[in-house]
């Protein structure tokens, strides 16, 4: 006489049995006709009521499963649908969630395929899991193609940021520059020393005289025109370059030749340049030579 293995509804295999302990079961509405078997020196798992020994036992009645020995009808991989779901996602949203739905979708994937096809049909959603698969490799490929189209973007967005925060730099040096003039009888501060001029009167925050997209070791980006030098604000053609971006270092002072020789700002075509007034502009290359410096 053969013996048997079932599935219960807890998925655990139960046996070798009898086929005598196994008719018991069925009388005893422990087991039913959609319980999954496997006769012994098979790796087929059949329902009760498909092998022919037990075919008779379940016409005209199906006994209700008992909790722990019953099997139950093959349920939908949950892995198998957010793996669909994740890679939807992806696609839907253009990749933008890629760096973490795609991934995570294929891996559910990959992990509900292998756990369909090794339970006796317990489990259902193979397409599921398959179109899940797809979807996320396809999301995941066009990872190269976003950063493609989102790299020039944000290096544009960063670019603009720098020259934003440079000119506010420029309006707070041009601002303090007025502030030491009314405290010295209308004065320009010293080329030599200005800096130092405005740091110990005016400046509270050292962080104006740095330029983020200069080198960040420099400790002032900015350099203050020499001919002004202790003159009479009131008396200066208000158009006349006060300060400008160099290179040159803390107290760093002088004409055009300590003007930074390549732009820093708007991809290497615009210079900041504050004036006396305390204006504060942006100006590109062509336009340098069109400059005041001269009081």
């Amino acid at each position: 006489m053969a013996n048997y293995k079932i599935i219960g509804v807890d998925q655990k295999e139960y046996g070798p049995v009898t086929e005598e302990q196994l008719r018991e079961w069925i009388a005893n509405g422990r087991v039913n006709a959609q319980t999954q078997a496997q006769t012994e020196g098979s790796s087929e798992w059949k329902t009760l009521s498909a092998l022919p020994e037990f075919a008779g036992a379940f016409r005209g009645s199906t006994p209700p499963p008992m909790p722990g020995a019953a099997a139950t009808l093959p349920r939908t991989s949950g892995m198998a649908i957010t793996s669909l779901v994740l890679g939807i996602l992806g696609v839907a949203t253009c990749g933008i969630t890629v760096l973490l739905s795609a991934p995570i979708g294929l891996i559910l994937g990959i992990v509900a395929m292998n756990k369909i096809s090794k339970s006796p049909g317990q489990l259902r959603g193979k397409g599921l899991a398959l179109a899940g698969i797809i979807t996320s490799s396809v999301t995941i490929l066009m990872i190269p193609i976003l950063a493609a189209m989102l790299l020039p973007a944000l290096a544009a967005a960063k670019d603009k940021a720098q020259e934003i925060n440079c000119i506010s730099n420029e309006k707070q040096l041009a601002l303090a520059v007025k502030m030491y003039s009314d405290d010295n009888n209308g004065q320009f501060p010293p080329a030599a020393t200005w800096c130092d001029a405005l740091t110990n009167n005016q400046v509270a925050w050292v962080n104006v005289f740095k330029c983020p997209a200069a080198d960040a070791t420099s400790r002032c980006d900015y350099a203050f025109n020499a001919k002004l030098d202790g003159l009479d604000m009131s008396k200066v053609n208000p158009q006349t370059v006060m300060i400008f971006e160099s290179d040159a270092g803390w107290n760093a002072n002088g004409g055009p030749e300590q003007m930074i020789p390549h732009a820093r700002h708007k991809h290497g075509r615009e210079f900041v340049v504050a004036f006396a007034d305390g204006s504060v502009q942006a100006v590109s290359q062509s336009e340098l030579g069109t400059l005041h410096w001269n009081p």
